[in-house]
C-alpha cells in the first residue's frame, strides 16, 4: 500500500474529514487532498503528525520512508536515462566513431540483462558507455580496431534501448536504437543491423505503429545471411505480431511457421548470448504473444500452448539464463488466451506469479499487458463472473501493492 493509500485509509477509518485532519497536523486541507490522489508527494512532517493525529503506532511513517525509499530509486533511473541519452546523441553527432576494446564488458551486460531490472542495467550500460565515448575522445585504441569498436558501442545503445523500453520511456528507446544502426553501418555488421532492425520493430509495436514496424522488418530481412545466427527468426516473430494484431490470422500462423523453418537453417549461432541471441523457448514466447491479439479460437489456444511452453522452458533452465521479465510476461499471455476462451480460473492461476510481483518487478510490458486482461474482464461477456470480477480487481491492483 502507499502512503497517500494508507492515509486515506487511516482518516477514514478514524472518521476525520479533510478538514478535521487539517486542524490536528497544521498542513492545509487541499495539500492533504493532493497528497491523498497522489498529485504532491508526501513530506516527513506530514507523516509524522498524521501518525500521532490519526493514533497508527508508527505505520504512517513507515508508508511514507518505503514510498520515499523509491522515489529516490526513481530519480536516479531518471538521472541516468537522461545521461544515457546525451551519450547517445553524442555518439551520433561523432563523424567517425572510434571505441576501444570493451567486449566482455559488454557480452557480461547481455547475459545480466535477461535476470536483472531495467533500472540497474540501464545505469551499468551508461557507465560502459560512457567511458567508451571518453576513450574515443582520447583516441585511445588500436588502428585496426575500429570496426569491433563500432559494434561494441551499438551493443550498449541496444542495452540502453531495451532498457527505457522496459521503463516505459519509447522515445528514450528509439533514440538508443538509432545509435546502435548508425555502429552498426560503420561497422558493416550485418548481424548487429539485422537485431537493431528487430529491436525498432518491437519499440513502434510498443507504440502501436504497426505499419511502421512492418517496415522496420522487412528492411532488417534485406540485411539477413540465411543461417547466420536467429536473426531472421526473430524478424519473422516481429512481423507475425504485426499481422495479428493488424488481425490477419493466416499469415501470422504462416510466418511463424515460417519463423520455426528459419531457426532450423541456422548453422551458424549469434555472435553474442543473452539479449542479442534469439532462443527457441523466446521464439515459442513470442508466437504466444503475437496470437493473443486474434478473436481467440484456434488462435488463443495455440498461444496458449506456445507460452506455456516456453514458461516450462525458462523454468527449467539455471537462473542466469532466465529471462525473468520474458517469463512473468508470458504468464500474462497465457492468462490473455484463456479469458478469450472463457477459463477464467485458469487465467487467474496463470497470473497468479504476477499479482504478486513488488513495484520494482512490474515493467512496463507487464503493466500494458496485464490491464489489457483487466480491460477484457470488464465487457458485459464476464458480467455476473464473480471470478472475473476478483481476475479484474487484482490486476487494477498491481503499481498499487
Amino acid at each position: 500500500m502507499t502512503f497517500a493509500a494508507a492515509l486515506r485509509e487511516h482518516r477514514y477509518a478514524r472518521g476525520m474529514s479533510l478538514a478535521d485532519l487539517s486542524d490536528h497536523v497544521h498542513f492545509h486541507r487541499g495539500f492533504i487532498h493532493r497528497v491523498e490522489t497522489g498529485e504532491r508527494a508526501p513530506n516527513r512532517q506530514l507523516a509524522e503528525a498524521a501518525d500521532t493525529a490519526l493514533q497508527t503506532g508508527g505505520a504512517l511513517v513507515r508508508e511514507y520512508e518505503e514510498d520515499e525509499s523509491v522515489r529516490e530509486e526513481e530519480a536516479a533511473t531518471r538521472k541516468a536515462l537522461a545521461s544515457s541519452l546525451a551519450t547517445t546523441r553524442s555518439l551520433c553527432e561523432l563523424a567517425d566513431l572510434e571505441i576501444d576494446e570493451i567486449g566482455s564488458g559488454v557480452e557480461e551486460a547481455a547475459v545480466d540483462y535477461l535476470g536483472w531490472a531495467p533500472a540497474p542495467m540501464l545505469q551499468r550500460a551508461d557507465a560502459l558507455r560512457s567511458d567508451v565515448l571518453k576513450r574515443l575522445k582520447d583516441y585511445r585504441h588500436g588502428p585496426h580496431e575500429r570496426a569491433d569498436l563500432y559494434v561494441a558501442a551499438g551493443r550498449l545503445s541496444g542495452i540502453l534501448a531495451y532498457a527505457a523500453l522496459d521503463l516505459g520511456d519509447a522515445g528514450a528507446a528509439l533514440e538508443h536504437a538509432r545509435a546502435a544502426a548508425r555502429c552498426a553501418r560503420y561497422a558493416g555488421d550485418t548481424e548487429l543491423l539485422v537485431w537493431v532492425r528487430g529491436t525498432q520493430s518491437l519499440i513502434a509495436r510498443f507504440n502501436g505503429d504497426y505499419g511502421v514496424a512492418l517496415d522496420y522488418v522487412r528492411d532488417g530481412m534485406a540485411h539477413v545471411s540465411e543461417g547466420l545466427g536467429t536473426g531472421e527468426a526473430r524478424l519473422l516473430c516481429g512481423e507475425a505480431q504485426c499481422l495479428a494484431n493488424l488481425g490477419d490470422s493466416r499469415a501470422a500462423n504462416a510466418i511463424l511457421n515460417a519463423a520455426e523453418q528459419a531457426r532450423e537453417r541456422v548453422h551458424r549461432p549469434d555472435s553474442v548470448p543473452g539479449l542479442f541471441e534469439f532462443s527457441e523457448t523466446k521464439q515459442r514466447y513470442y508466437a504466444g504473444s503475437s496470437l493473443i491479439w486474434l478473436d481467440g479460437g484456434d488462435d488463443a489456444r495455440r498461444a496458449a500452448t506456445e507460452a506455456q511452453a516456453a514458461i516450462d522452458s525458462w523454468q527449467q533452465m539455471p537462473a542466469e539464463q532466465r529471462s525473468l521479465d520474458d517469463e512473468r510476461l508470458a504468464h500474462i499471455y497465457k492468462a490473455t488466451a484463456l479469458v478469450q476462451l472463457d477459463d477464467v480460473e485458469g487465467a487467474a492461476e496463470a497470473m497468479a506469479p504476477i499479482l504478486t510481483l513488488p513495484r520494482e518487478a512490474q515493467i512496463s510490458w507487464i503493466s500494458k499487458r496485464a490491464s489489457r486482461i483487466g480491460s477484457m474482464l470488464s465487457t458485459p461477456r464476464f458480467q455476473g463472473s464473480p471470478a472475473a470480477t476478483d481476475l479484474r480487481e487484482a490486476v487494477a491492483a498491481l503499481k498499487t501493492s
